[in-house]
């Protein structure tokens, strides 16, 4: 919460805070930074998954156009346009946190120590400052501060313009563009609006920390679209710092991607004057070699004079001097801005708390009290509704009452009507039941004498045939069988 509000706070103090968001996929181009490329169209065959195109802008102005490799943490190139010649340099480093999480709900570049724990995995796909530290590289920017100014040139320092270099081929490669931009390319170009820059890197196997890739080389195409126009491109390699190749469009865009073509139209390459490219070439070798380029084969300022650029020379030592003087006074200024801010977070912080003590006890309390007073409606409404049902089951009880009653009365006069009239029916009943039962008696006494006297005749004659079959046999067995025969 508290990074929040100190987040919000810098925000509200600094009104050009730095902005850079990515562009979606159902946009077109770089949607409103496509005006730093001819015609509004951006180079075409970079389509990996993992180019992001992002419109860098300050204090809501796009400033120029970066296609960022979140698989190598460098940008591939940055499109821009040249302002004028910077005085001053303020590094105020940035990040974009859409980059690392697309979900995140800040949609502008931010200073990486402001961020917190507000974007989900930082640096996953993008470099940091930690990246560079202690690595022996810094942090080059594709696009030079040296050749903007004022807000073009804050919005110059975003990690997403940066890719590791050497701090010599960092001063190499920032000196020997913003010379040939300068005494070259500008004077050369009729309209200076319509002079298209592309600075470009082309990254290697080397990794820094094994993260960030270190380029194997560097590129910069140019683009005058405008009457007689012409195009130029220039490489310098890693490994020779003060190298600075010179080659058409069509031979730099071979050692790119395949089918990639960085301007539209190719910038009229195969129209352009001969004599024009040689004077570019000349004065792109004289810079190479060192020497000064004193003027330019352009119409428009070859008759300017040599003493103009020697006064613009002595203002810009004089500027360099008065840049040194005040320096001191600047970061004094600088230092009681940011005792300043800090007191403003100190007293914005500190009554924050207060006002959430506050109100937190007056919302405590009027909790409290909307529970008592809940409870106690909820206590009566309770009541309430239990007392019709109350007298209902009183009135219910008392009528089932009054009939239990009158079946118990009912049943008392049953039992009292009903033992007399049974002792009548059994009494009526005897003589009935003795006359007839008269007959049944003598028939079973009749059966018995009979059974009796069967069963002694029975027995008789049972034992007469035992005495009988008695004699046959001892007859049998003592006298003998001849005499018998006779």
């Amino acid at each position: 919460m508290k990074t929040s509000i100190v987040f919000l706070l810098c925000i509200s103090l600094f009104p050009g805070f730095s902005q850079g968001r990515v562009v979606r996929e159902d946009e077109t181009g770089f949607a409103e930074c496509n005006v730093f490329f001819p015609g509004q169209v951006p180079p075409e065959g970079f389509t990996q998954p993992f180019h992001v195109k992002i419109c860098q802008q300050y204090n809501k102005e796009p400033r120029f156009a970066t296609l960022y490799s979140t698989k190598d943490k460098i940008p591939l190139y940055s499109a821009f346009k040249f302002t004028k010649p910077a005085q001053s340099e303020e590094e105020n480093w940035l990040v974009e946190p859409q980059i690392d999480d697309p979900e995140n709900d800040l949609h502008e570049m931010v200073h990486e120590a402001d961020i917190g724990n507000t974007v989900a995995n930082l640096g996953a796909n993008q470099a940091l400052t930690s990246d560079y530290v202690g690595s022996g590289y810094e942090r080059g920017l594709l696009n030079p501060s040296v050749l903007n100014t004022e807000d073009f040139q804050v919005a110059t320092y975003t990690l997403t313009n940066a890719v590791p270099l050497s701090p010599a081929l960092s001063k190499s490669w920032h000196r020997d563009i913003g010379k040939v931009v300068e005494q070259v390319l500008i004077p050369h170009c009729s309209q200076m609006d319509h002079l298209y820059l592309l600075a470009g890197a082309i990254p290697s196997s080397v990794q820094v920390k094994g993260k960030v890739s270190v380029p194997e080389s560097l590129w910069l195409a140019a683009c005058c679209d405008a009457p007689a126009g012409w195009s130029l491109g220039l490489v310098k390699k890693i490994d020779d710092e003060n190298s600075l190749a010179d080659l058409t469009v069509g031979e730099l865009e071979k050692q790119l991607l395949p089918g990639v073509h960085l301007f539209k139209g190719s910038c009229g390459e195969d129209e352009q004057s001969q004599e024009k490219r040689e004077a570019i070439l000349q004065a792109v070798s004289q810079i190479r070699s060192g020497e000064q380029v004193g003027k330019s084969n352009n119409p428009e300022t070859k008759d300017q004079p040599v003493e103009k650029h020697n006064n613009q020379e002595t203002n810009g030592w004089v500027r360099r001097v008065a840049g040194i003087i005040a320096t001191p006074f600047v970061k004094l200024v600088e230092l009681l801005i940011y005792i300043f801010v800090e007191l403003v977070k100190f007293v914005f912080y500190f009554l924050w708390l207060v006002v959430k003590r506050v109100v937190g006890t007056i919302l405590d309390g009027v909790y409290s009290l909307w529970n008592g007073m809940v409870s106690y409606l909820k206590a009566i409404s309770m009541v309430l509704i239990r007392i019709p049902y109350d007298v209902g089951r009183v009135i219910i009880n008392i009528f089932l009452g009054f009939l239990q009653i009158v079946q118990d009365v009912m049943s008392l006069i049953y039992r009292i009507l009903s033992i007399p009239m049974g002792f009548v029916l059994h009494l009526a009943a005897f003589p009935y039941h003795t006359v007839c039962a008269i007959p049944s008696v003598l028939k079973d006494v009749a059966t018995g004498i009979g059974g009796t006297f069967l069963l002694v005749i029975d027995a008789t004659a049972a034992v007469l045939h035992g005495f009988y079959y008695l004699a046959c046999h001892i007859i049998k067995r003592f006298v003998p069988k001849n005499f018998s025969d006779d």
